[in-house]
């Protein structure tokens, strides 16, 4: 809770918190938009596949000319390790490309904020092993849900009470699951004209709607905070923020969970379209607990919704706010050596589905696309069934037809055993299989 004071000591003495940014995207513009406004902070390098539009990313975000001048705006990834970099920012979305950044950023002795949670996921708890064996800050960030829902669950830990559900809150109906870039626009209400216009990527927004975002963001709340996975996936059910303490408890208590102590989603719409009273579409949340009758009497006295039996309560953010908030994990990195959000072993998975029959010969095109949807998967299970990483199922070959509804499984693939990500992430599966 001090981390404006530490900045403000590290501005007073002329020594900056230096940032790189690689991506200078959506999440990455708003982080952007903030530097301005935060003295003390400074970045100085920005990597981008585009640096003419990162460039007027910066201009957008309200960046003044004497700024923009003074950064230095490239497509070589080895900028960002260089100089008196503390902290870099790996914001690409790619998967590969973000291993690679990381490794890179620690091998250079810098701390690293994986904004890609993609690649988090594919093989993030490897990668926070290597940041930690380094000395270095490897951390989730701060504004998306896996860090805020593993704040959540901090907090709740650190005061004693038995975390029984976390997750956030989406858009989601079962038929989402086989939606394709083609159909994506309506289900935003806008159509494929404005959404172009608006620079809006459709296989990306197709990965929000599909349920591969929410399988991702979950199981790096698992790998962070140990939390189990559902054994059968998401269930989504729909959920208000008022019955998050009914709906969010085990079914032998009355609720939907198989167990207690598992992350989950809830949605907005109710199974037959209707907008859910009170929802949590843009927000995370913490089902608690209470250890006994007195701290039951106190969510009562101090206006918690509970359950009807008062034991079940949740705290919830109904908002986050992505890139606006990162500063917080850049500075927690930088001045405190602390990660917001770690994985600390390998709980979830996150396994390619057939969005329909598949044949051999069939090119994958990965999350959001038309070919696969990502599912969660308890990791022991995904590794037992040899399940294809969503984030390795693109442009890769089937070898087998798959049909609609199954895990496509590495034996169903061509794989190139030689690329750097797929050997990183068997080394992954080897070290935390044991």
């Amino acid at each position: 809770m001090n981390l404006h004071h530490l900045l403000e000591k590290r501005r007073v003495a002329g020594k900056p918190v230096r940032v790189a940014l690689i991506g200078a995207g959506k999440f990455g513009s708003m982080f952007l938009s903030q530097v301005p406004h935060t003295p003390g902070l400074e970045v100085p390098v920005i990597v981008d596949l585009d640096p003419d539009r990162a460039r007027e990313a910066c201009r957008t975000v309200g960046w003044d000319g004497a700024r923009i001048a003074a950064t230095t705006f490239t497509k070589d990834g080895a900028a960002a390790t260089g100089g008196n970099v503390e902290v870099i920012v790996e914001a690409t979305g790619n998967p590969a490309v973000g291993i690679r950044h990381a490794r890179a950023a620690i091998a250079a002795g810098k701390h690293i904020v994986m904004v890609n949670v993609e690649a988090d996921v594919l093989a993030g708890p490897l990668l926070a092993d290597e940041a930690r064996k380094a000395g270095v800050v490897y951390s989730l960030a701060y504004g998306d849900q896996p860090a805020l829902t593993a704040e959540m669950v901090d907090w709740a830990r650190a005061t004693g009470f038995k975390v029984v559900a976390a997750g956030k809150g989406t858009k989601y109906l079962p038929i989402y699951h086989d939606v394709t870039p083609a159909g994506v626009w309506g289900h935003y209400g806008l159509t494929a004209a404005e959404a172009q216009s608006a620079g809006m990527n459709p296989q990306m927004f197709n990965s929000f709607l599909d349920g591969t975002k929410s399988a991702i963001e979950m199981a790096a709340i698992a790998n962070a905070t140990g939390l189990d996975v559902p054994s059968t996936g998401l269930l989504f059910p729909p959920c208000g923020v008022d019955d998050l303490p009914h709906v969010m408890r085990p079914r032998d208590k009355g609720g939907v969970l198989e167990k207690s102590g598992v992350v989950e989603v809830v949605s907005s719409l109710e199974r037959d379209g209707r907008p859910v009273f009170r929802d949590l579409r843009w927000g995370v949340y913490v089902v608690l607990e209470a250890p006994n009758d007195y701290a039951a009497d106190c969510f009562r006295q101090y206006g918690l919704k509970t359950d009807s039996s008062g034991r079940f309560a949740a705290m919830y953010k109904p908002y986050h706010l992505i890139g606006l908030e990162l500063n917080i994990s850049v500075l927690s990195a930088a001045l405190r050596n602390e990660p917001t959000g770690q994985p600390q072993g390998f709980r979830g998975d996150v396994a390619a589905v057939a969005k329909k029959n598949l044949c051999a010969g069939e090119m994958l095109d990965g999350e959001g696309g038309y070919t696969v949807w990502g599912k969660l998967m308890p990791a022991t299970e995904s590794l037992k069934t040899g399940a294809l990483p969503i984030g390795l199922a693109h442009r890769v070959k089937l070898t087998n037809d798959v049909a609609h509804g199954a895990v496509v499984r590495w034996a169903d693939v061509e794989i190139d055993t030689t690329d750097d990500a797929v050997a990183f992430r068997r080394a992954m599966e080897a070290k935390f299989s044991r």
